[in-house]
């Protein structure tokens, strides 16, 4: 593996350095590309997070599943029925029976059988998309979110932290820099309390599809500082994210795709919406 550990140290000491060379302003609605710019190409491929980038994504969203030998993988699905020309589950495969399938032509991207596009039809490992970031030529932030219930348990957190360690992404670069470019998701509190335990620099998002009653009032799980809401949520309490922001947490909405949710969650000051279209909604907040 090429030096990305330096890489990206020397990237987040560059941005550093850019932070206390201008003053501090209010930070604009961070547009995060879901699963990459998953409208415009296959999901998860890299493809898909190439065009991201292209587009102006401030951050690129990812789910990781561990392969039957190891591997961390993006896959939303635990089976790869979906988005795949074969069957079975991620964690029953292993990486040499994924590379073998077609991710792509589900989206309409079939592949040249003389000339295939492998970034838009082959399955994307974790460390292939750590390096596509660390290549590019400006700030891109990383969101990873762990699926579970797994047949791995803690496996998937520690292979993650591992992977994290290589790219240099544990420990924060400059004390007074930018935040760190990795934040780990998850819908399990016991997913983010592993990494928390492991790795208490890397930001921990707290994903919901309802609101629990011990988190009416704005409060989330044990040393996590980021909530992540649906959008159905927002729509149905907008309120909940002036609990929230009161409470001191950040809030990351998904999945906002609809230009109304996207004027609903920047009239409300979210910190970041996560998107199929992130092309789209810069455009509509007016940053391309």
């Amino acid at each position: 593996m090429r030096d990305y550990a330096s890489r990206w140290h020397h990237n987040s000491v560059t941005y550093a350095r850019q932070a206390r060379d201008v003053r501090p302003e209010p930070q604009p609605l961070s547009v995060v590309a879901h699963r990459g710019a998953s409208e415009e190409a296959p999901e998860h491929t890299l493809a898909a997070y190439r065009r991201a980038i292209e587009d102006g994504a401030d951050a690129l969203e990812c789910d990781v599943r561990l392969t039957a030998d190891g591997h961390l993988v993006c896959v939303h699905d635990r089976r790869v029925n979906r988005t795949s020309n074969g069957r079975g589950a991620v964690s029953a495969l292993e990486l040499s029976d994924l590379a073998a399938l077609d991710f792509g032509s589900w989206k309409g991207q079939a592949a040249d059988h003389e000339a295939p596009d492998r970034d838009a039809t082959a399955v994307l490992t974790l460390e292939r998309l750590l390096e596509l970031v660390a290549d590019a030529d400006r700030r891109v932030e990383l969101a990873i979110e762990t699926k579970h219930p797994t047949r791995w348990a803690g496996q998937v957190e520690e292979r993650l932290l591992g992977l994290l360690g290589r790219f240099g992404l544990i420990e924060p670069a400059a004390a007074h820099g930018p935040p760190s470019q990795v934040r780990v998701m998850s819908f399990s509190t016991r997913s983010l309390h592993r990494v928390r335990a492991a790795a208490p620099t890397i930001p921990t998002v707290y994903l919901m599809q309802f609101i629990s009653p011990r988190h009416r009032d704005g409060r989330l799980p044990a040393g996590v500082r980021i909530a992540g809401p649906s959008i159905r949520i927002v729509r149905n309490h907008p309120d909940y994210v002036r609990r929230l922001h009161r409470a001191g947490h950040r809030v990351h909405v998904w999945t906002v795709d609809e230009p109304a949710d996207v004027e609903l969650c920047a009239d409300l000051g979210v910190d970041a919406v996560i998107t199929n279209r992130p092309k789209q909604v810069l455009s509509q907040l007016d940053r391309r």
